[in-house]
């Protein structure tokens, strides 16, 4: 069994992992525990195929539209950025002061939400005057998230959607195939599921029953309570998630724990 003070505490064990955005940086992270990661990104994310409403969006952003601004990813963050100065890089400075000024509604600074879900963002505020308040939203992919636009709204504020990026399947039907085959021949020690788009893919792609039946040879993990309840309403209990973090530092840490207490 492995110790607490094993350099290579994942050693002889394979971690498929469907990330794709951040894909090295959670196969490092595994591979210097001694993990072999299978390489399976099942999801890509792309720029939004229309920069127009980006950009009128940001253009009312910067003349002062907003006084709070809900950012769900950095990624939405950067690509929006992104946007700006591939179309129109005047409007990056404006937009920065802007940016500054407003209230953030993040998983940091300035109002942190208590978790980094739609029902932690929308406790954070329920104590809030948000009555007549412009409130920025920037979407999960492009997910209308109608739960929080109905939270805001019933509490007065008006509501600025953006959707910077999208989601689009990534690894070919055969990779996928080969995913599933490896996890029912229960050659794989656990899968890491970092996204709701990355468990709906697999479902997507074979009878929920062959999928069902592949996830429970392995280990499952979610990164954060989100994909834990999507996998959940697909009849599939995460067996592991980080208790308060939802990033993959303490996903790796979760992945290492539980697998020593099954070696």
């Amino acid at each position: 069994m492995a110790s607490l003070m094993d350099p290579s505490p994942l050693a002889g064990r394979t971690i498929a992992v469907p990330e794709a955005r951040e894909l090295e940086v959670f196969t490092a992270l595994l591979e210097r525990r001694g993990a072999t990661v299978l390489r399976c990104p099942l999801i890509a994310i792309r720029d939004a195929p229309d920069p127009a409403p980006l950009l009128a969006f940001a253009r009312a952003f910067a003349h002062g539209s907003c006084d709070d601004l809900i950012l769900t990813t950095g990624e939405g963050l950067r690509r929006l950025l992104s946007c700006i100065e591939r179309h129109e890089p005047a409007l990056r400075q404006p937009f920065l002061e802007s940016l500054a000024r407003v209230r953030k509604i993040t998983r940091g600074p300035n109002l942190a939400a208590a978790q980094p879900t739609t029902t932690g963002i929308m406790a954070s505020l329920a104590g809030e005057n948000l009555s007549g308040r412009g409130v920025g939203v920037q979407l999960y992919g492009t997910e209308p998230n109608r739960p929080l636009i109905e939270f805001l709204e019933r509490a007065g504020a008006r509501v600025h959607t953006v959707a910077p990026y999208v989601y689009a399947d990534a690894a070919d039907d055969a990779a996928v195939h080969r995913l599933l085959e490896r996890l029912a021949a229960g050659t794989v020690d656990a899968i890491a599921f970092t996204s709701t788009p990355q468990v709906e893919r697999l479902f997507a792609f074979a009878p929920a029953g062959e999928v069902s039946a592949a996830l429970a040879r392995t280990l499952v993990a979610a990164v954060g309570p989100v994909v834990a309840a999507t996998l959940k309403r697909h009849g599939i209990e995460a067996h592991l998630m980080p208790e308060e973090a939802f990033f993959l530092k303490p996903l790796t840490a979760a992945l290492e724990e539980a697998l020593r207490a099954r070696a």
